[in-house]
This record gives structure tokens, sequence and C-alpha cells, in this order.
């Protein structure tokens, strides 16, 4: 059975940094495109970056660009999101999710699309001025 359990979320003020963390079991990340999906009070979910974790390329909403990086250790079957510059509007439940070896354009579709195979229960991260 797949499990991916989140970890890192909490309050944070503007301006400031958090790293999630995703423990996967059950299937071995080496190569998986997986991503970060957040989903904002009464908003609909957005893919916020995505990893094929084969060849470490990363795949980015436009909106978080240059604040958000996706990263893996496949050592430890953990696949991270290092959060920097918060703003208000990333306040989110933040999920990590996982799929098939989807590299390139695959891994980008399933970002855009949220379509994953596997999810976590996520974690929230509330973002304060």
């Amino acid at each position: 059975q797949v499990q991916l359990v989140e970890s890192g979320g909490g309050s944070v003020q503007t301006g400031g940094s958090l790293r999630l963390s995703c423990a996967v079991t059950g299937l071995t990340i080496g190569s998986h495109c997986m991503g970060w999906i957040r989903q904002p009070p009464g908003k609909e979910r957005e893919g916020v970056a995505s990893i094929f974790t084969d060849s470490g390329a990363t795949y980015y909403a436009d909106s978080v660009r240059g604040r958000f990086t996706i990263s893996r250790d496949k050592a430890n079957n953990t696949v991270y999101l290092q959060i920097d510059s918060l703003k208000s509007e990333d306040t989110a439940m933040y999920y990590c999710a996982a799929d098939g070896a989807y590299s390139g354009s695959g891994c980008y579709a399933r970002l855009r699309r949220t379509l994953f195979n596997h999810w976590g229960q996520g974690t929230q991260v509330p973002v304060s001025s």
C-alpha cells in the first residue's frame, strides 16, 4: 500500500520560509512523477511543483516559480518543497502526490491537471502578515 505523509507545515509570517517533507512508503521513488499541490481555503486546488525523480527535472506553476523549489532524496524516499518569501496567498493545505514513470511533458501535464494516482493527507500552511 502506497502511503505519502507530509510534514513541515505550520504558521509562518509573510516573508518567511518553510520546507515541507513528503515521506513515501510502499513505492520506491526512483522513477516517478512526484508533485506538490495546494488548495487555498474556498478555492480550487493548484499544482505548484512536480519532479521526475529519475532525472531530477522539475516543473513549476508560474505563480510560484522562483520562490518554490522541489527536490527529492531517493536514498530516503522523500520529496521536499522549499518555500521562500512566503506570501499571504500561499496560505493553503499542501498535498504531496505520486504517479507513474512520466517524465518531461507527461510530468508537467500531471502538475497542470493535478492528475496523480496517490495522495497524502496534506499539511496546513497558514501565512500571516
